[in-house]
């Protein structure tokens, strides 16, 4: 009987084709996916519509197959995954360090970072996705939409799938030009915008403020995420905004212009670190949980590559990149990175230049070392509850606590000139680990694609790699125009309309907390407290079989804005009430109706993001931001248009998307 290595090994798998349209793909979704981190501090996961995409161009190609549309999407989602670096890198222009980001310096980074990503990833392979039960579930979605893509039922189901990708991403796009131009309301209420909706509250003598984002793309996030994500981020925003923000602010309440700007800034300053505490407990406790699973995948990767090199017939869905290799990439990896950082601390009148060898050995050893660590953790919670609410931020976090504390303890005293410089290398050093981080949060969901559709590993693997180069190449230029079109918020100069970048906001303050020596550890442990009850509470729950309490899911909602917050909710309930329509109306085309739920999100998601893009590169062409001479919005009446379109947008999208999938 043929192994299954020689029925497939004919088969299109790997091919020049698949390579240019996933990078086509991925030029939009990696711009897309940087514009949304910058905004609202999140990314989304590009595999479901990169495979719609995928098969719907394909399929007017002779001998097109499963596993080469598998490659499309592997190459797309691997570099718009990547735009995650985008948590920590602004961090460098906030404190002043960069005026801008040096093109080959970012794009080095990136890749460097991403190929190593890819390497921790591949015995990982073994230890989270053929030898454990986690369900990847959007692993699994997109190989359920490639297996389907070749029937004749299927054709038609994609070529749906990519009417309700296109209706989303026109609407989002639509609203987003309008918001822009402040003829319809961004975002309703805030400290320092009452309007409408939200505000300033009194609670007590302390107070809060309540704000929601109008923004379609967070509707579809929620959607992605779901209603146990969804819920996980309400209890987080009520810790915050409802229980430690007033608590935080008691006695400052003296009158509605002072409480605007308090909370404000104590939300910025000191609620959010208890967040990030109650991020990075929950990623410690994820470590805890899988170190076994781990090891236990390096020793088969090894055992597999001494079978292929005795002789021995290995099935195809288990010949990965020889580990050999791979230990020698990742090893061979720290000469480049070496150099990197080298070269970051010889810049002109740089004070660690000639003072900084001890620094550079630490920083390559800790690249080395806890990148097995990070691309663990994401590639456990991306097996758990999916990439698209991955512990990116949580593992950013502690990167970042880690190395400032070890580069601080290795260098020594340091005074405030070489303060400043060491906040940067530590963000520039935590920025390659974080590469590594981004891309094995959704590299483990395209080896589970892969290992459901009969792919060959060693060919994702490499498709892998070809993806983090088409990324590497995109991110720089999307990063400048962001930066010369809004700018980041803290940075100096920074607008009302600058981009938050939360996480490297937030990066960079901890940063600066660790060598200043004024870094509130109280809130942070206050953080783990509140991290380490919710850890107990969603044990709890998880034997019970029901609700689940993602502790990473509360800290992102006790850390984000409340405009991000509180939306993400509102479309984990409409996609909720989506998928019970799917249910109960569906039958066996449940799950297919489902899809196109899924594909309507991924549209106001890019939507919003292409066009935030595009605006920025022509506000940055312009030097204008009132780039059409319209007058400066309607006050009020901005927020009233708002309100009444964004949801009447909403409600016609879902109606529509029920009837195309109903005709499915």
């Amino acid at each position: 009987m043929a192994s299954t290595g020689s029925v497939m090994s004919g088969v299109r798998e790997l091919t020049l084709r698949a390579v240019i349209l996933g990078g086509v793909i991925t030029l939009v979704f990696t711009a897309a996916n940087v514009f949304l981190g910058l905004k609202v501090g999140l990314t989304f996961a590009t595999s479901i519509p990169a495979a719609v995409i995928s098969m719907a161009i394909l399929r007017y190609f002779a001998s097109h197959t499963t596993v080469e549309n598998n490659i499309v999407q592997t190459i797309a989602s691997s570099a718009g995954t990547l735009s995650a670096i985008i948590f920590v890198l602004p961090g460098l222009v906030m404190i002043g360090y960069w005026s801008g980001f040096p093109y080959w310096t970012t794009a080095f980074v990136c890749a460097i970072g991403g190929v190593l990503g890819v390497m921790y990833s591949i015995p990982l392979r073994r230890a989270l996705v053929t030898g454990s039960d986690l369900p990847f579930p959007e692993g699994v979605a997109a190989a359920e939409v490639l297996k389907l893509g070749d029937s004749a039922e299927g054709v038609e189901e994609n070529r749906r799938g990519v009417l309700a990708i296109v209706l989303g991403t026109i609407a989002s796009a639509a609203y987003y030009l309008l918001a822009s131009l402040k003829l319809a309301a961004a975002e309703i209420g805030g400290a320092q915008k009452p309007g409408l909706v939200g505000g300033v509250l009194k609670v007590g003598s302390g107070g809060t403020f309540v704000t929601l984002g109008l923004s379609a793309a967070l509707v579809g996030v929620g959607h992605l995420v779901g209603i146990t994500v969804g819920i996980a981020m309400v209890i987080g925003l009520v810790i915050s905004f409802g229980v430690m923000l007033p608590i935080r602010t008691w006695g400052d309440f003296t009158g509605k212009g002072v409480v605007g700007d308090t909370v404000s800034s104590i939300f910025s300053s000191d609620v959010r670190l208890i967040g990030a505490g109650a991020i990075a407990i929950a990623a410690v406790w994820t470590l805890l949980k899988i170190i076994g699973p781990i090891i236990t995948g390096i020793v088969a990767a090894a055992r597999s590559a001494r079978q292929r090199s005795a002789g021995e017939d290995v099935d195809i869905t288990e010949r990965d990149i020889p580990i050999g290799i791979v230990g020698a990439v990742v090893v061979l990896s720290m000469i480049p990175i070496w150099f990197l950082l080298h070269s970051f601390v010889s810049t002109a009148n740089s004070p660690l230049e000639g003072n900084s060898t001890g620094i550079i050995i630490v920083s390559v050893l800790l690249t080395l070392l806890i990148g097995l660590f990070v691309a663990s953790v994401c590639g456990y919670m991306a097996g758990l509850i999916g990439a698209s609410n991955s512990p990116i931020s949580g593992v950013g976090i502690l990167v970042v606590l880690f190395a400032a504390l070890l580069i601080k303890a290795v260098y020594g005293h340091a005074d405030a000139s070489h303060t400043a410089a060491l906040v940067a290398y530590t963000l520039f050093t935590a920025s390659v680990v974080f590469g590594v981080a981004t891309i094995s949060n959704d590299n483990l969901q395209d080896l589970k694609t892969g290992q459901l559709v009969g792919a060959t590993p060693w060919k994702q693997q490499v498709a892998l790699i070809i993806g983090v180069v088409f990324g590497s190449i995109v991110i720089p230029p999307v990063l400048g125009v962001m930066l010369r079109s809004y700018g980041f918020a803290g940075m100096p100069g920074a607008g009302d309309d600058a981009l938050s970048a939360p996480q490297a906001s937030l990066m960079t303050t901890l940063s600066k907390g660790v060598f200043g020596g004024d870094l509130n550890w109280g809130l942070i442990w206050l953080g783990v407290a509140i991290g380490a009850a919710v850890i107990v509470v969603d044990e709890i729950l998880s034997r019970t079989g029901r609700l689940r309490v993602p502790p990473l899911a509360v800290g992102m909602g006790m850390y984000l804005p409340m405009s991000v917050t509180l939306m993400i909710p509102i479309g984990a309930l409409v996609g909720h009430y989506y998928n019970r329509w799917a249910d109960r109306t569906g039958g066996e085309r449940a799950e297919s109706r489902k899809r196109m739920g899924v594909l309507l999100a991924t549209g106001l998601i890019v939507g919003e993001s292409i066009c935030g893009v595009i605006v920025a590169a022509i506000v940055a062409g312009t030097h204008n931001a009132n780039w059409l001479g319209i007058p400066d919005g309607f006050g009020n009446w901005a927020q009233i248009i708002g309100v009444v379109l964004f949801v009447a947008m909403i409600s016609l999208l879902y109606k529509r998307t029920q009837r195309i999938a109903a005709a499915v």
